[in-house]
């Protein structure tokens, strides 16, 4: 058994961390951290977790040494702060920004300034098991996803490394959560409710996340949209395909990149209503659900993903790779499958 601590634990991200923590059978929560929320029980921010846990917040300045800490704070902080919590537990897992880049020209570039802590960018690995797998396994330093960069990678993975992507324009709906659990005007409620807000038509920070996956070069552009939807990232990409494929080659190369995939799975039906993914299937998951439909032609494949970006967009993710880190069985305290209705 290991013990964790999670730093900013009243956001979504990490309610919806500790909510998996606790029911993980290799992990001991021990402290979790709130600067607003000192002393008060957990289950008054989580109300979900009410009669499961009685942690309660505890000042950040508290935090003891543990065996794996894991950040959910605001981008920029984890940075300033590093080497403190570094000396805390052998073991980082960070959900924010910070860290998935991997040089400090590139954050430069996408976040318009320079890293607090460009040293330590060497140190992390990008986690992505599906992508990383072996990089993660055993590493001790390991930074979170962008939820909208996750759907990306994977729905288009599989076509970048057989050299099949060619342009690629692609449209995003999220939901409100991805915007974090503070208000704000646009996630007030008569502002938000009924809404399709595109935000970001381009450059879009996630873009370097897709970049440094799936090439410098990749011929991908896309926009995100806001809709009234609290959990999900649903991705829809018409792709130009490099050379005419027909439908059984797009399976195979599918098939054969996530055959062994525990969190991946490809939807993609002749008829019933759930024929391609979508987000509310799998909210509160693990899974990224990717289905195609290919046109008549053989050259234009639209691709189909759905992900929950609290889930497999944020702290899902991050327990598979702690899970990695560990050596402990990959799947562990994440095998809830949703709910259906």
């Amino acid at each position: 058994m290991i013990r964790a601590g999670i730093i900013g634990g009243s956001g979504y991200t990490g309610g919806e961390l500790l909510r998996l923590l606790l029911f993980h059978p290799h992990v001991e929560v021990t402290q979790i951290t709130s600067r607003g929320q000192v002393g008060r029980y957990v289950h008054t921010v989580h109300p979900n977790l009410r009669g499961v846990t009685t942690l309660q917040f505890i000042h950040p300045d508290a935090v003891q040494p543990c065996d794996v800490l894991f950040l959910c704070l605001p981008h920029g902080e984890s940075a300033a702060q590093m080497a403190h919590y570094a000396a805390l537990a052998p073991r980082i897992v960070d959900l924010s920004a910070d860290f998935r880049l991997n040089s400090p020209e590139l954050y430069a570039t996408w976040y318009g300034g320079q890293h607090p802590a460009p040293d330590w960018l060497a140190r992390f690995v990008y986690g992505l098991p599906e992508l990383n797998r072996e990089a993660i396994r055993g590493a001790t330093h390991v930074s979170g996803v962008g939820c909208n960069a996750t759907a990306l990678n994977l729905a288009l993975y599989p076509l970048a490394s057989a050299g099949l992507l060619g342009q690629a324009s692609v449209e995003l709906k999220v939901g409100s959560s991805e915007g974090g659990n503070s208000p704000n005007a646009g996630s007030h409620h008569p502002a938000r409710s009924g809404a399709v807000r595109t935000y970001s038509a381009t450059r879009h920070r996630h873009m370097a996340e897709v970049q440094m996956m799936l090439g410098a070069d990749v011929a991908v552009r896309f926009a995100v949209t806001a809709i009234e939807m609290v959990r999900g990232v649903h991705l829809l990409a018409h792709v130009d395909l490099t050379a005419a494929q027909a439908e059984r080659d797009i399976w195979r190369l599918y098939r054969g990149a996530y055959r062994d995939e525990p969190f991946v799975r490809l939807v993609a039906s002749k008829s019933g209503l759930h024929r391609v993914p979508e987000p509310r299937i799998v909210a509160g998951t693990n899974y990224c659900d990717i289905g195609f439909e290919l046109d008549a032609d053989g050259e234009h494949l639209v691709v189909i993903a759905a992900l929950d970006n609290l889930g497999k967009g944020a702290a899902g993710s991050a327990v598979q790779c702690m899970n990695l880190m560990h050596d402990f069985d990959e799947t562990a305290g994440l095998t809830f499958p949703g709910i259906y209705p």
